[in-house]
Formats: structure tokens, sequence, C-alpha cells
């Protein structure tokens, strides 16, 4: 069976017995042609089934109203919460999404590169897996001038920009505030400290204990995926410590509330035993009892910010070479409270 021909608009414009020009200008929606004219086409256009050659047109323009996005999860309420930002001003300014996942991997990273870079993306936004190290396969969009911005897990590179959170002081927060609590024994659960975000929470960490005059402690630094598995592994490790630490941070709430149901499953008690504060506020942090004190950190607010920064550079009203830095809070609740 052979295909159906695909409808023109010079197939349109015989059909109403008028110019080229005035199909390609109504379905453009130029203002020259009338109103009532441009109905007439339009519907003539849906009965006959015609599709606008977007191909042909980006071939014209040198763009194809498409952002590529690479993420490390989609499985991430704040990841997701990221996507939802940059959907919703990338949709109002009239381009589409591709999105790739790293699934923490730098082979699904670089592939997912060339796969959006063969794409002909106008611009890339970047969010790097766990292991990357060498940005090199960014390159290609740099010598194109496609611009790149890195959210959240980001990297230096003079060429783009970043949008973060002060995550050193953030840390220093959380640390700070189990200090007050009266706690003193604060284990830290994290990631591998290659990426930005990691290796500045460990800092605030340190910084916050050495300025409470607290010893640092490597073996007090518990390192995995951050997975509410790695949380409960975590937790047989605390468990064994001797003294019992008296607190836990943990890098992001869905770690925490993996620990700390395994912590409670062994008879302890969250906070008289151990207070525990989180990272993100993921909406698990509202659901496990008690409610878990965490880092609010803004992924809406970020996917805009990322999203609008590259769509000005496009539209050459914003320069891509800075680093924006979005506000983050505390959020006390029930598991970090004082001992009794």
């Amino acid at each position: 069976m052979s295909n159906s021909k695909e409808v023109t608009i010079y197939d349109i414009a015989r059909k109403l017995n008028i110019s080229i020009a005035t199909v390609s200008r109504a379905l453009k929606d130029d203002p020259v042609v009338s109103k009532k004219t441009k109905k007439k086409i339009a519907d003539l256009a849906q009965e006959m089934g015609y599709r606008s050659n977007h191909f042909a047109r980006n071939l014209r323009t040198q763009r194809t109203n498409t952002i590529g996005v690479i993420i490390p999860r989609i499985n991430s309420h704040f990841m997701s919460s990221v996507i939802a930002g940059i959907e919703n001003v990338a949709t109002s300014e009239g381009y589409n999404l591709i999105i790739s996942q790293s699934s923490e991997s730098v082979e699904k990273e670089m592939a997912g590169a060339n796969t959006l870079f063969n794409n002909r993306v106008d611009g890339l936004l970047v969010s790097l897996a766990y292991d990357t190290e060498s940005l090199e396969h960014f390159d290609p969009f740099i010598k194109r001038k496609v611009p790149l911005v890195f959210f959240d897990r980001t990297a230096e590179q003079k060429e783009c920009t970043s949008i973060v959170i002060n995550n050193q002081k953030a840390a220093y927060e959380a640390t700070t505030h189990l200090i007050s609590q009266s706690r003193r024994n604060i284990v830290y659960i994290t990631a591998t400290p290659k990426r930005n975000v990691y290796i500045d929470r460990l800092q605030g960490y340190k910084q916050a204990l050495a300025d409470q005059h607290i010893p640092y402690r490597e073996d007090h630094v518990i390192v995995g995926n951050l997975s509410q598995e790695a949380g409960a592994e975590a937790a047989a490790r605390i468990r064994e410590m001797q003294p019992l630490p008296d607190a836990v941070f943990v890098a992001n709430d869905n770690c925490a509330v993996g620990c700390m149901i395994a912590l409670k499953q062994m008879g302890i008690r969250i906070p008289e035993d151990i207070a525990f504060v989180g990272f993100n506020n993921d909406p698990v942090s509202r659901v496990v009892e008690p409610n878990l004190t965490t880092i609010n950190y803004p992924g809406y607010e970020m996917g805009e910010v990322a999203a609008r920064n590259l769509i000005d550079h496009l539209n050459g009203s914003s320069t891509i070479h800075s680093t924006i830095i979005l506000r983050s809070e505390l959020v006390l609740r029930e598991s970090s409270a004082s001992k009794k």
C-alpha cells in the first residue's frame, strides 16, 4: 500500500484559487492577510491534514526551537521540580524540551550530549552525573557557540553559566542547628566528593564543627549513593558506633528517611537518641514520623532561572558567563528537637 501524499501549501492555494504567498503568510499569522482569509485557509489546512514543515523552516532560520536537558535521575522529586520550572519557561517562549537521563553514569551523559548535539538543540541545560570529571563531551556545543547552562551539580567552565545555591552555607546552618540542640557527636552521610554540591556541603559540615571546637572525624562521614537503601546501610554502621552518635546530617531527604526508618526498627528513638537533618525538602520529609528537619532547595525556581537565562542568551539579551546563587533556608521540624 502506498503512503498518502503529503499536503502542501500549493494544494491549499490551488483548492482556494489564491496565491501561494497568501497561504504562506496566513499560516505564519502575517497581519497582511485578513482574518477572514486566515480562517478560511486554516480551516481547509486542518481539513486536508496539512502539517507545517518545521524542518525546512529550521534550515532557513538555523533554529530548532528545542532545548536539551541532561539530568542524573528522573525519579528524583528535586529534579522533577527543576524540569517543571524549565518547562514552564520554555513552553511560554515557544521552545520544546528533549530530556536525557544519565543515570549517574558519565558514559550515558556523554552519549546523551552527543545525541542532543546531533539533534541541533538551540541550547543545553545540564546537571552532572556523580562520576563526571572531564567536560570534553560538551566541547562541541562550546565550539559551535551553543549556549550551555549548568544547574545544581556544576563544574568550572568559563564559557558557561552555573545556577546553584550556597551549599556550604546551607550545610553549615544545618550542622550548627544540630549543635545548638546539644548534639556534638554528629555523623554526616553524603555522596562521592567529586561534585560541587557534595564537596561544598562537606566543607560546611567541617566548618561548623571547627567553629564549635568539635573534632572532625573521618569515620563519621559515610559515603554512598544517597538512596533509601544506602540510608538503611548507613543505619547499620551507625548502630555499631561506640558511643552512639546523637545526630545525623544527610545530604538528601530520601537517604535520611531510609536511615531514620532503619534506626527506628532497631529501637533507636528519634529525636530523643539521634536527631536528624536532611536536605532538599522533598515531600517525603513531611510524611516520615517524626517530620524531617531539612534544607529547602528551590528546585522549581532553579529550573525557571536556568531556562530564562538560556533563552535570554538565545535572544541576545544576556551573557552566558556567570554564576547565579539562589537562596535556600533551614526548615525546622520535630526530627531535630533538642535532647530532653
